[in-house]
């Protein structure tokens, strides 16, 4: 795991281009602490530099940048190539094949001798594993930039004037000399509505995220500054849908469940290949229990989880996470996390994310990665096992909402929503605390005016819209700013898929996980110099779940059969089997108590006002709603923010400059 940065100067201007890579990478140090190289070709204006964290092959022989055998390629590699054994035996093997004398057991060196073999896309197929890489090619003067297939590992590419700019952060593109960045009105409005900015977009005009599971090729002979051509798929998530429709798993539900466990047991196993301690994150639900338990069961010894607790009872789900580790016979470290803890993280946040996100489970992220590091160096997680195996509420309830209200006219939906806001929640929290505790729901005023919003949808694409949501009408908030489109509101650009549940997993696999939880995951764990592996991403693994038929996963209430199936053959039921929680912290109580002071200084009117880029009033307004307890507020306003804080940064940053 490391970090990359470089550039192509079209005119040849910078007088010292190692001096100008090693301004971009010295701001990624927490990602690649160990090592550092840069490598450029003056006369083709080409600048590659890195920061190496050492995982694999600890010695200089995993250095880069690193040239290929013959000396035609040129690579800087960010992630992991989990099948690099196996390929490097079938590159030996493969007759006619020239001897690539290997120097080291890297799987960055495995990658240049396929590239030489087979060519840049053919190799990149063949690759298992999470990657961003800019590949040189001295014979063709070409530059390849390419991303993994669902988005693990972040690049971010644009032009500042006459050079092309590229790297993992921004805060590399933003050091280098040329750059100018203008904050993105309409990306900001994405922001507002999703709390992250999903690509290509980027809060900076005219830089982008390299959409995952694609190749950007840029030939220097015909490129013109502000000019790059169109990414092009080398692996599409719509194909694999299709593919999954057309193909579905033919087997009974256990022969299905068999196969799960032969896959995710072959993918956690690639991934605990490492040169160095690794462990795994550990929350005690599905995903992460999953994983831990195959990790388990092909150590010899036990392996290191973490986990990190919440003294508020709602939240926490440590005790359940120290029961999985006891069963499993792991080495369980646990952290509790006070609001000061959240306190001391919050100034961080804008430095380690880079531009505006504000998913709040940021703060334990940072902080289980953080207690983590301080053991190990690479951690395996739970992730994406909602997405691909229907774990979210809203695959279940979602279609039963539009089962009870979709039939139902535009103007009883609407009589009913005026209706049910015509009482504020706090109104009815004070009906539900006379109803039995059994019986109770929690924070049910604010539940309901929600479901009020939702009926309101004409259709069930509207209503999962409205569902992945945030502020509804951005546009009104922003000023100046106009919402792009994205592939949520784009159905042409959609698969044909026969239910709503999987067009929703769809979606979700497409935009929530790789732009908000693999970017959390990411920054956090990267900001303390920590490798973090996701096995449910294996491709094999995705590809197999579209197959299976929806019945196998979401039945009834419930998400994930398939998955907790493989998962009971290792760990009891009954440890894991309870409503499904987040890994959320209680923000709304901490925005009226211990973070008060911070956030009324961040949403002061004026403030926001003279700054421009919002309309203060409804900020204000909802606001002084959360305070008083008669809306919940909570996600709307750190939203805002998590912006404010990082505009406070980007100023500071400038000026330093």
């Amino acid at each position: 795991m490391c970090g990359i940065a470089g550039f192509l100067d079209l005119k040849r201007v910078s007088r010292d281009p190692e001096a100008d890579l090693r301004r971009m990478t010295d701001p990624l140090v927490h990602r690649g602490p160990d090592d550092q190289g840069c490598w450029s070709d003056p006369a083709s204006g080409i600048a590659l530099g890195h920061r190496r964290l050492s995982i694999l092959d600890l010695s200089p022989s995993g250095h880069q940048p690193m040239l290929s055998a013959s000396g035609r390629y040129v690579i800087v590699f960010n992630g992991e190539i989990y099948n690099f054994g196996e390929l490097r035996k079938e590159l030996d093997a493969k007759p006619g094949t020239p001897s690539f004398g290997w120097r080291g057991h890297s799987d960055t060196e495995v990658m240049l001798a396929a590239f030489e073999a087979w060519g840049v896309e053919q190799a990149v197929r063949s690759f298992i594993g999470m990657f961003a890489f800019a590949l040189w090619d001295r014979k063709e003067r070409r530059l390849h930039l390419v991303r993994d297939r669902i988005g693990e590992k972040p690049f971010y590419y644009g032009w500042a004037g006459d050079t092309f700019l590229f790297g993992s952060e921004l805060k590399a593109l933003r050091a280098h000399p040329s750059w100018r960045g203008e904050i993105n009105r309409d990306a900001l409005t994405l922001f507002l509505r999703h709390n992250y900015i999903p690509a290509p977009h980027s809060i900076y005009r005219g830089i982008h995220k390299l959409v995952p599971g694609t190749i950007l090729t840029i030939p220097i002979e015909r490129i013109s500054s502000g000019d790059f051509p169109e990414p092009e798929p080398y692996w599409s998530l719509k194909q694999v849908a299709c593919r999954g429709m057309e193909n579905p798993f033919a087997g009974t539900e256990e022969e299905a469940v068999e196969q799960l466990d032969s896959l995710l047991r072959d993918a956690v196993r690639h991934q605990m290949v490492a040169d160095v301690p690794l462990g795994a994150f550990l929350s005690g639900g599905v995903d992460s229990s999953t994983i831990v338990a195959l990790m388990q069961a092909q150590s010899g010894r036990p392996i290191r989880t973490f986990t990190m607790g919440f003294h508020e009872s709602s939240h926490n789900e440590a005790e359940y996470a120290g029961a999985v580790a006891r069963h499993l016979r792991t080495d369980h470290t646990e952290l509790y996390v006070t609001p000061q803890d959240a306190l001391d993280v919050i100034p961080r946040l804008p430095t380690l994310y880079d531009e505006p996100f504000s998913d709040s489970s940021q703060i334990p992220t940072f902080l289980v990665s953080q207690l983590t590091r301080r053991h190990v160096t690479v951690s395996l997680s739970g992730d994406a096992g909602d997405e691909l195996f229907g774990g979210y509420n809203r695959y279940f309830l979602g279609r039963s909402l539009w089962r009870m209200t979709g039939w139902m006219p535009r103007g009883l939906k609407s009589a009913l929503a005026w209706g049910f806001t015509s009482l504020s929640p706090k109104r009815w929290d004070s009906f539900a605390a006379v109803l039995p505790r059994r019986g109770r729901l929690r924070n049910m005023g604010d539940k309901i005016h929600k479901f009020s919003e939702i009926l309101r949808a004409g259709t069930p694409e509207a209503m999962y819209q409205g569902l992945v949501s945030h502020w509804k009408e951005p546009d009104s908030i922003v000023r100046g700013g106009q919402e792009p489109a994205t592939l949520l509101a784009s159905p042409t650009a959609w698969p044909e898929l026969p239910d709503f549940t999987r067009l929703m997993m769809y979606l979700d696999t497409l935009t929530y996980l790789p732009d908000d939880i693999l970017v959390k995951v990411d920054r956090a764990a990267m900001g303390v110099s920590l490798e973090t592996r996701v096995p449910f991403l294996d491709h094999r693994v995705v590809e197999f779940a579209w197959q299976l038929p929806i019945s196998f996963n979401v039945r009834g209430t419930s998400g994930k059969r398939l998955l907790r199936q493989v998962l009971y053959r290792y760990v009891p039921e009954k440890l894991i089997d309870r409503p499904k929680t987040g890994f959320g912290v209680p923000l709304d109580s901490w925005l009226r108590g211990p973070l008060r002071e911070w956030a009324e200084m961040l949403l002061d009117e004026q403030r926001i006002r003279d700054e421009g880029y919002f309309e203060p009033t409804p900020i204000r307004r909802k606001w002084l709603e959360h305070l008083s307890g008669e809306r919940n507020w909570q996600y709307y306003l750190w939203d805002v923010l998590m912006f404010q804080a990082w505009l406070e940064e980007e100023r500071l940053t400038r000026g330093k400059d």
